[in-house]
């Protein structure tokens, strides 16, 4: 942290689902004097408060336009079907894409997965939101398909969901304005990186102080008659008289 950034506090953005508070943890022992704040976002906001520098970084889901973004990949998501619990694909441990063809299956206007061909059936309405589709999906009006952690995110007690193995998948990834790089946003990059407090990031670590090289004793020398001469300081002894 340089001295210009004494006092700044850390603004991390996150999208629903992504559960940021390990990173958190780690920044709040770390950086005691940084305060972070969390900003809850909706995934097709996120890249414009990063952009228009509402956070510094933030958790998205790809894919994303990653335009003027720099962005670390992390983990990918299995996909999952969320129906009623007494609903027939709930009966199955895991389900396939084209066990969907004959249900009706939302697209809510932030889907975060991208389809190259929407299983099942079009549903009546295409819901704004996640949270409105989970509200028709338990109303019995269709199924959703949606990374593990949005359906947990969802949870309802009449509500279950089932992998959906091949499906496409949703990849969280942190993502932050290239262009504004800052030593706050690189070491919050270091702990997502799980990087030591001790590692450098990058930077060109201070030089260690040197060490003093410890002085050899002197070994005496010898003089061409093959005797060792006599240190300075020190007197010969004589021959004594017999």
């Amino acid at each position: 942290m340089t001295d210009g950034e004494t006092g700044r506090v850390f603004r991390l953005a996150y999208v629903p689902g992504v559960t940021p508070a390990k990173w958190v943890n780690i920044w709040t022992e770390r950086m005691p004097g940084v305060p972070i704040t969390l900003i809850a976002v909706p995934a097709a906001e996120v890249v414009e408060l990063l952009r228009n520098g509402g956070a510094d970084a933030g958790f998205v889901r790809l894919p994303i336009d990653r335009d003027g973004l720099s962005v670390i990949p992390l983990y990918v998501e299995t996909t999952v079907a969320v129906v009623p619990k007494d609903h027939m694909v709930a009966a199955a441990d895991e389900v396939a894409v084209s066990d969907l063809v004959d249900h009706e299956v939302f697209h809510p206007l932030d889907d975060t997965i991208e389809w190259t061909i929407r299983p099942g059936l079009p549903a009546h309405t295409r819901p704004t939101t996640t949270a409105e589709a989970i509200k028709l999906v338990a109303a019995g009006t269709g199924i959703l398909l949606v990374p593990q952690s949005l359906a947990r995110l969802h949870h309802r007690r009449d509500l279950t969901y089932r992998p959906v193995p091949d499906a496409p998948q949703s990849q969280a990834a942190l993502a932050w304005p290239t262009d504004a790089t800052t030593d706050l946003v690189e070491d919050f990059i270091g702990i997502v990186r799980g990087r030591t407090a001790n590692s450098s990031r990058g930077r060109t670590p201070a030089a260690p102080a040197e060490k003093p090289v410890p002085r050899k004793a002197q070994k005496p020398t010898q003089n061409s008659s093959g005797r060792r001469a006599v240190p300075t300081g020190r007197k010969r002894k004589g021959h004594r008289p017999r």
